[in-house]
């Protein structure tokens, strides 16, 4: 095949429905000189490869987005080089490169011990560029769930990771690895709200996730009587299969309903939020082998439900409605009323947050912690890449230490993890034209 990432998507998906063994097809991408104007691109120039101790040259990719494996062979070495001589085990690399190489040469890929997985999530969660809780990177309690197959293995092992994240509100990062064969988990993150479109156009529930619930909707998923705070199922799809939903007992997922310190009035919002942020769709990108099944959990950082899932316009855009409860002037922009509202929302936040016992952290405890993770890593002679749109805060930025700081650049290294595309988007139900999809 050879395309562009859209259309190889849905032709594989159309070869491994009618059964075509992985070993048969195989990708070749190109990448266009012209813009889409017709215009020729402007040339970037090459930045020298990154270096860090013992020799080590990591892998870079060009986008968050996940990519086709340009050299298996090249990135396995250069992963188990890292993961060996970085543990103090360069002894064990050579005769360890050797294994892998013959594997590669017969089969065209390997297979990694838990050892190697464990490291190089640990080093995944260390390259995320956009991540403010890297000081914790070696915290990860990696499960290797490589050995199972079934949605329904699949659901219960999810379960019991949701359960050991939970740690009853003293959250703990997890990370829970499935076979690398291509199976996916739709939803974003474990706990989802849904969003219903009414009739007047108006959305009832989290518009961040209406797509999500058309797409749980058409799979035969129904709700009784429909509120703002509805689970979505956890969807799961395995190579070559149609997608199933499954719901989460609703015993496991421990939930903090919002109130302040000071007005009385603002549990009469009614307003929650789930404890446990568990991302499910991103790709472990790890040494020449992509796991598009392997959902991680940290915790929160207060302006991400306070600053962003409650008061950004298009998800809950709860802001005028506390604003004018507080009694702000919302007449004009320059009363700052946007603001106070939101620095109140985020008081109940880590409020309600430390009143239920759920471990949470505001921005400027994760800014200062971010700060003690490049420290450590400059002290190792490891550059620090960070995405400056995700390392501010996106309240008081400039009262953080983060501010002035662009670290070593934005380059993303391997092993990472990568976003990919929606899997409705791509998938094929029943059969179908590949095509239909590739041009959607």
């Amino acid at each position: 095949m050879c395309g562009n990432q859209g259309y190889m998507d849905a032709v594989r998906g159309y070869l491994q429905q009618a059964e075509w063994d992985e070993t048969a097809i195989r990708e070749e991408s190109f990448i266009s000189t012209l813009d889409d104007q017709g215009n020729a691109k402007k040339t970037t120039p090459l930045l020298p490869a990154i270096q860090i101790p013992s020799g080590i040259c990591p892998i870079e990719h060009d986008s968050f987005d996940v990519g086709l494996i340009s050299s298996v062979k090249d990135e396995a070495f250069a992963f188990l080089k890292q993961c060996y001589i970085e543990r103090g085990l360069s002894t064990v690399f050579l005769p360890r490169w050797e294994e892998v190489q013959a594997s590669i040469d017969e089969t065209g890929t390997y297979e990694q011990t838990f050892d190697e997985l464990a490291y190089g999530a640990k080093i995944a969660w260390r390259n995320s560029n956009r991540c403010l809780g890297r000081n914790f990177w070696q915290t990860l309690n990696v499960r290797d769930l490589r050995h199972l197959e079934t949605e329904s293995e699949m659901f219960q092992a999810i379960l019991e990771h949701i359960k050991l994240g939970t740690n009853n509100g003293d959250l703990r990062a997890n990370i829970s690895i499935f076979k690398p064969d291509g199976r996916k988990i739709w939803n974003d993150q474990y706990f989802r709200y849904a969003g219903y479109r009414q009739p007047d156009g108006t959305i009832l529930g989290d518009p961040g996730n209406v797509e999500l619930t058309d797409q749980a909707l058409k799979l035969g998923w129904t709700r009784g009587a429909r509120t703002r705070f509805d689970y979505l199922p956890l969807i799961i799809q395995l190579p070559n299969k149609d997608p199933h939903w499954i719901e989460i007992p609703p015993k496991l997922i421990m939930e903090v309903p919002l109130f302040h310190p000071r007005y009385q009035w603002f549990e009469e919002l009614e307003l929650k939020w789930y404890g446990l942020p568990a991302v499910s769709n991103m790709v472990l990108d790890l040494g020449g082998i992509q796991y598009t099944a392997a959902p991680f959990n940290g915790f929160y950082m207060s302006t991400e439900i306070g600053a962003r899932n409650f008061s950004d316009t298009y998800r809950y855009n709860m802001l005028p409605t506390i604003a004018k409860r507080i009694g702000l002037d919302c007449s004009q922009n320059m009363t700052l009323w946007k603001d106070l509202a939101l620095i109140e929302l985020n008081i109940a936040v880590l409020h309600s947050y430390k009143q239920r016992g759920v471990r949470i952290v505001d921005h400027h405890t994760l800014t200062d912690s971010f700060m003690s993770f490049a420290e450590n890593e400059h002290r190792c002679g490891r550059p620090v890449q960070a995405d400056r749109e995700y390392i501010l805060p996106p309240i008081s930025a400039s009262t953080t230490p983060v501010f002035t700081n662009n670290f070593d650049g934005n380059r993303k290294l391997k092993p990472n993890y990568f976003y990919q595309s929606d899997p409705w988007d791509t998938a094929i139900i029943n059969s179908g034209c590949p095509f239909s999809y590739a041009h959607n």
